[in-house]
């Protein structure tokens, strides 16, 4: 694969992490269900404190990547955290 692939894959899986981070996060500390605790997120407005809490698996993901020397698929990993953190900074405005 070339560089570019490597980096939408990174991106991708970053993604795709903060997704299963944003899960893990509510099995494990929330109450409620996946769909309560969401309904309840977007009502009180904390949807950001939750995505920007199960964006912090992209960390590990991102060193893995790094220890593996595939450090395009890390550049990936990085821009979608920032993106993601764009989005979330935007939304508090």
């Amino acid at each position: 694969m070339n560089n570019k692939k490597h980096i939408i894959l990174g991106f991708i899986l970053g993604v795709i992490s903060t997704g299963i981070g944003v899960l893990l996060y509510i099995a494990f500390f929330s109450r409620y269900g996946v769909e309560e605790t969401l309904k309840k997120a977007i009502q009180f407005k904390f949807v950001d404190k939750i995505v920007s809490l199960g964006a912090l698996l992209n960390l590990g993901l991102f060193f893995l990547f790094l220890n593996r020397k595939k450090d395009d698929m890390a550049k990936g990993v990085l821009i979608a955290t920032l993106i993601i953190g764009l989005i979330i900074i935007i939304n508090r405005l």
